[in-house]
Formats: structure tokens, sequence, C-alpha cells
């Protein structure tokens, strides 16, 4: 009983601090430091969806919407051998989500809308692990972030100047 209490209380102090800092953000203020990066995008390769694969379970409609968008957003990152249970179990979650959220609508229990607030947490961690957040994807190594500072826009705007004058 004492055990159980006290590993109660480790999974509940888990997530302690600040979040880190997004990736992308780092590049803007110019604090990214490429050496502690976990993955190098130019060593991974996965094997990509050549085409949309089919679904391992049958989808609803907001299941399938979800499904037909992660293989068009993340090929560069999701494998189809590796991630498609994952994406299904996504799919799934949607699914059941649009249902949850008609109950909620037409006047379901107040247990309804605490599951539907607990089941979008949990399809906001999947879609993290999938890599379909950015400072997610920038762990992954795969956000670029271009961005152009003021300096650049002046050296821009005085070489279109100088153009224009020849």
């Amino acid at each position: 009983m004492l055990i159980q209490r006290m590993s109660e209380r480790v999974e509940d102090q888990k997530m302690t601090g600040r979040p880190p800092k997004p990736i992308e953000q780092k590049k803007l203020i110019g604090t990214y430091r490429p050496g502690r990066t976990l993955l190098d995008p130019n060593n991974t390769e996965l094997e990509r969806a050549i085409e949309l694969p089919k679904p391992l379970q049958p989808l609803s409609e907001a299941g399938l919407n979800f499904w037909g968008s992660v293989w068009g957003a993340g090929v560069n990152w999701i494998s189809p051998k590796t991630d498609i249970h994952l994406v299904q179990l996504v799919a799934e979650q949607f699914d059941e989500r649009a249902k949850l959220r008609n109950l909620v609508e037409t006047g379901g229990v107040p247990r309804d809308r605490s599951g539907l607030r607990e089941l979008e947490k949990q399809i906001t961690g999947n879609l993290a692990a999938l890599g379909l957040n950015p400072s997610d994807r920038a762990r992954l190594g795969f956000a670029v972030v271009k961005t152009e500072s003021q300096l650049d826009a002046f050296f821009r705007s005085v070489e279109s100047r100088r153009a224009e004058q020849s």
C-alpha cells in the first residue's frame, strides 16, 4: 500500500518545471545548438508511403479524413511499416471523438463531456508522438525555420533598388 502511494506520487510529479523551448524559437533567437539535437535528418531514412495505405480496420468519416491527411502531411517522417498502428489508433480516436461530440451536443451526461476532454488529451499526445505539431516535428529533425531578418530584408531592398537603377 505504501509503495502504491509512493508510485502514485512519482507519476503525479513526472512533468515538473518549465517545458522545453521549441527548436524553432531557439533558431529565431540564435541559441540553437545543433550538436544537441537527437536525430540528424540527413542520416534518417524511413520507408515512405508511395501511395495511401489502407486502414487496418474500418473507419468512419472523421477517421478517414484524418487517415488521408496524415499520410499526406507526414509523408517525410511517418513510415507505413513502423507507424501505421499508431496512425490507425489515432484515426479510431477521431471516430470516437466525433461520436462523443454528438452525444455531448445532444445533451449527454456530464461524464460524456469529461470523457471527451480526456480523449482529446490522448489525441494530442498521440499527434505529438507522430510529430504532427511544430515543436515535436522539430525534435524529430524535420522542421526548417526560414525567416527573413531585418538585415536580410534591408539587403534585399538595396539589391532591388540597384537593379532598378541599372
